[in-house]
């Protein structure tokens, strides 16, 4: 080929190039190559050694790509064990099954925080402060923590939820759920309108929700761990989605008998007036909540653990080796691993955000989530405005009419304001957040390095008489544990709160001539006010001085009592090292 033909095909080239348009087909034949594109033919001649010099110089770097490739390879693989140097996934054999390339399924609604070491504790002083949070300098894991505060919306969706699976045979389960409305109540102040309207009302949708307890906060993560487990099932085609017409069905005698045989629990009698006379009745059968909380309810456990429990399977059920279908394992990698709440380690360190610079350090000394020691916003976009919901001063809830600061007299939509560095909205003021840690004044002082936490039971599943796992009320894997595993007293140096008391605190003295039928415990001595069901709080509320603003604060109440300052997020482990996750299977 002459030098000037050569720059010919050289131009054309690369105004091919430049169009990056991608080529239909390509044809060889003889002397020349077509190139069909679009709405552009070139024809450019090559000469058929050229050709095959070109062929045989791809083949070589293929060749050498592949070995590179293969000398880059991980010694460990789930193709042959690198211990027995027997096959996975052979049928001839035991036919196991290695999964590899499986990370943390992403949860919805969440931010990942990448951990590290950080310093917990108190960073300013306060001669009136209590000192139970001394400094100290602890390692958080990888996790996963809500971008916003569980919101009305949110909860009104679980309730719908409880109402429609359990209110027609067990709503007792169902008022269990309810938040407390009369947290609102003052005795001198007039909060009828947050009483009746607060929860339901859509103009408080995203608000956060208030008037929960601990224990009604940890059954919501149980719950939305299992929804979100379902509806993956479902979308991979793993089972179908749940017949919820099905708990409303009415059955007539006839089919009865049937329905009874199919599913092995008997059905429930109701009375209804008669279509054809009013003034009759007729008895028709729905589905008992035996069934429904056994069968109906999905609970990833009971999934996982009840070889007895098997929904009806979708239309891409997983299979083993030998083409069966089977129920989705861990190893697939489509669970999400639970929603909770956060440790008190981990919301703290998500609260500061102790992000590193260029240069690979921190801010040391942060006293609330955003950079300075001012409430107020000092950069250029948003100079001079409130950087959470609390209160300034004594009657001083939002500022003055036209000029208003935070702008909210109670709490605000959980998206108000800016958030901080790991994009969390809320960690500071609106309302303060449960974490599931035991209080204990000297906790960090006794706790682990890495992941410090108090509240440890370590629990098992609980086995019927028949050797099956039994369920509790909402159809999850029942647990039960010893004294031995409760560890949530575990170095506290209190003794007191070993007592585990229910005496009421009665400070009339009359009646005290009867003591053999009335405990009474007016010292305070054997109810301690510190117990194991004691739970930190933490964040500071739109009730809150400043003060409480610093993550670092800690006050304590009871798991089963509520308040209208409380609120609470979820939080998730991140499984391994992989943050950011990797895309589920």
């Amino acid at each position: 080929m002459s030098k000037k033909k050569l720059q010919i095909c050289k131009k054309k080239q690369k105004k091919i190039a430049n169009m990056q348009k991608k080529a239909i087909k390509i044809c060889v034949n003889g002397k020349k190559e077509v190139l069909l594109q679009a709405d552009l033919y070139v024809d450019i001649k090559f000469d058929k050694q050229i050709i095959m010099k070109n062929v045989l110089k791809y083949l070589l770097i293929g060749m050498v790509v592949l070995g590179v490739s293969a000398c880059q390879q991980r010694e460990l693989n789930t193709r042959v064990s690198n211990t027995t140097g027997w096959s996975y996934f052979d049928p001839k054999t035991t036919n196991f099954e290695a999964q590899e390339g499986v990370g943390n399924a992403n949860p919805v609604g969440m931010v990942q925080i990448q951990g590290g070491s950080f310093t917990v504790g108190e960073k300013d002083e306060f001669l009136t402060a209590p000192r139970n949070n001394e400094t100290r300098t602890v390692t958080a894991s990888h996790f996963f923590m809500d971008k916003y505060e569980i919101t009305n919306l949110n909860w009104n969706e679980y309730l719908h939820w409880m109402e429609f699976v359990f209110g027609a045979v067990a709503p007792e389960l169902v008022d269990q759920a309810r938040p407390d409305h009369t947290v609102w109540r003052e005795d001198l102040a007039y909060n009828d309108p947050y009483e009746n309207y607060y929860f339901e009302h859509p103009a408080f949708s995203f608000y956060p929700i208030v008037g929960v307890t601990w224990e009604q906060a940890m059954d919501y993560c149980q719950w939305r761990t299992d929804r979100v487990n379902e509806m993956a099932l479902v979308n991979c085609g793993a089972m179908q989605i749940p017949d919820f017409k099905a708990l409303n069905e009415e059955i007539d005698e006839d089919g009865k008998e049937e329905w009874e045989q199919i599913h092995g629990y008997e059905l429930v009698a109701y009375e209804k007036p008669s279509e054809e006379d009013p003034d009759q009745t007729v008895t028709v059968y729905r589905p008992s909540y035996e069934w429904i909380r056994d069968k109906f309810v999905f609970n990833t456990e009971k999934y996982k653990m009840n070889d007895e429990y098997v929904p009806d399977y979708g239309r891409h059920p997983r299979q083993d080796s030998y083409g069966k279908p089977r129920k989705v394992t861990i190893a697939d990698g489509i669970f999400v691993n639970g929603y909770r709440l956060p440790t008190e380690a981990e919301w703290e360190f998500a609260a500061y955000a102790p992000v590193a610079g260029d240069d690979g350090l921190t801010i040391e000394g942060k006293v609330y989530p955003w950079s300075g020691y001012h409430p107020r916003d000092m950069s250029k976009r948003a100079l001079g405005q409130m950087q959470a919901n609390f209160v300034r001063g004594r009657g001083d809830m939002m500022g003055v009419s036209g000029a208003l600061n935070d702008k909210y007299v109670i709490t605000n939509p959980v998206d108000a304001f800016y958030p901080n560095d790991f994009g969390l909205y809320n960690m500071a003021g609106n309302v303060n957040e449960w974490v599931m840690d035991v209080y204990r004044e000297t906790t960090f002082q006794d706790a682990s390095e890495y992941n410090s936490f108090r509240g440890n039971i370590y629990s098992y599943p609980v086995v019927d008489e028949d050797g099956k796992y039994a369920t509790d009320s909402l159809g999850r894997v029942k647990i039960a544990w010893t004294s031995k595993e409760d560890k949530r007293d575990v170095r506290d140096g209190d003794r007191a709160s070993l007592y585990d008391t229910d005496f009421p605190l009665i400070g009339d003295t009359t009646g005290l001539g009867n003591l053999e039928e009335r405990k009474i415990d007016i010292t305070d001595i054997l109810a301690p006010r510190i117990t194991k069901k004691t739970r930190v709080y933490k964040g500071g509320s739109w009730a809150d001085r400043i003060y409480w603003l610093n993550p670092s604060t800690r006050r304590y109440l009871d798991q089963d009592q509520a308040s209208s300052k409380i609120g609470f997020r979820c939080a998730m482990s991140a499984l391994g090292d992989q943050i950011p996750p990797t895309p589920i299977q």
